[in-house]
């Protein structure tokens, strides 16, 4: 059965499926060969002012995940964002590729449970 998986792009193993990277901003020191990307999704990854914001701090993870998610429901972006997630996993398993140090406080975690729930997927 196919799933959604959470990938740090820079991780030397990197498992099979279609590769979306949810990062708004371009992995530092990442090339775009080296990432082989299906596609980049930067509009689904939180707004800068959200980023900043969170700044990667833990203790303002739960507010992040409230945040982002607002921003989720929001956005123009989602309803083909959804669809491609969804027609990807009737083949294959969907890598979120992210670029954060933090494998459990990250938008790539957020994202998966958003779409997750969406999708029906839980």
């Amino acid at each position: 059965m196919t799933e959604i998986k959470l990938v740090r792009i820079y991780d030397h193993v990197q498992p099979q499926g279609y590769r979306i990277l949810v990062d708004r901003l371009w992995p530092r020191g990442m090339s775009k060969v080296k990432a082989n990307l299906a596609c980049w999704s930067k509009e689904i990854g939180p707004s800068n002012d959200l980023r900043k914001w969170f700044n990667h701090d833990d203790a303002k993870f739960p507010q992040f995940k409230q945040r982002y998610i607002a921003e989720l429901d929001s956005n123009p972006a989602i309803g083909e964002f959804l669809q491609l997630v969804k027609e990807q996993l009737q083949k294959q398993n969907v890598l979120f590729l992210y670029g954060a140090k933090d494998r459990t406080h990250n938008q790539a975690v957020v994202l998966k449970d958003y779409v997750s729930q969406k999708l029906g997927l839980m």
